[in-house]
C-alpha cells in the first residue's frame, strides 16, 4: 500500500489515553484489517495503541495518511453519530483501545478539558477531511470538463 506522509494531527495527551483506557477494550487487528469504513455505521473510537493505519478516501489515494501510536480515529462520526467520512485500514499488526460512541461521549461529558482536546483534534481532521471532498469535487469537474471537450473535439 502507497501512502502519504505520517500525520500527527490526531496525537492524544497522556491524559486522556489513560481515560480512554477505563472505557475502552483493547482490540488487535491483523495487517490489512478494516477498522471502520468510509459511509460505515459508526462504531465509536479508535486509539492506536501499537502499529500503523492507513486512512484514506475513496478513489483519492493522493490523500492517504499515516497514524502511529497514540492516534485517535474515528472522531468525526462518532462526536455527531454519523456515517464514518474515511476508510481506516491498518498497514501493519495493530493494537488499539477501541471505545463506543456511548462511552466515548459520556467521557466527553464528564471531562471538558478533554473534550476541548479532543474538539480540536476534531477540527484538525475536518479540515483533512473538507481538504479531500474539496480535491475529489475537483477531480470531478476536471474529468468533466475534458469529457466535453474530447466530444466538442
Amino acid at each position: 500500500m502507497s501512502v502519504g506522509a505520517q500525520s500527527h494531527i490526531l496525537k492524544v495527551s497522556d491524559a486522556l489515553k489513560a481515560c480512554l483506557a477505563e472505557v475502552g477494550k483493547k482490540e488487535h487487528f491483523s495487517a490489512a484489517s478494516i477498522l471502520f469504513r468510509e459511509e460505515g455505521d459508526n462504531a465509536g473510537v479508535f486509539l492506536v495503541l501499537k502499529g500503523k493505519v492507513c486512512m484514506s478516501v475513496k478513489n483519492l489515494p493522493s490523500l492517504d495518511r499515516l497514524f502511529g501510536s497514540a492516534s485517535l480515529l474515528g472522531l468525526p462520526s462518532t462526536f455527531t453519530g454519523h456515517p464514518y467520512s474515511l476508510t481506516a485500514i491498518t498497514v501493519t499488526e495493530v493494537d488499539v483501545l477501541h471505545v463506543t460512541q456511548d462511552n466515548f461521549v459520556s467521557l466527553m461529558r464528564e471531562r471538558p478539558e478533554l473534550c476541548r482536546q479532543a474538539t480540536e483534534m476534531l477540527g484538525r481532521e475536518v479540515t483533512f477531511i473538507q481538504s479531500a471532498l474539496a480535491e475529489r469535487r475537483r477531480q470531478a469537474a476536471s474529468a468533466k470538463s475534458l469529457g466535453r471537450e474530447a466530444v466538442v473535439v
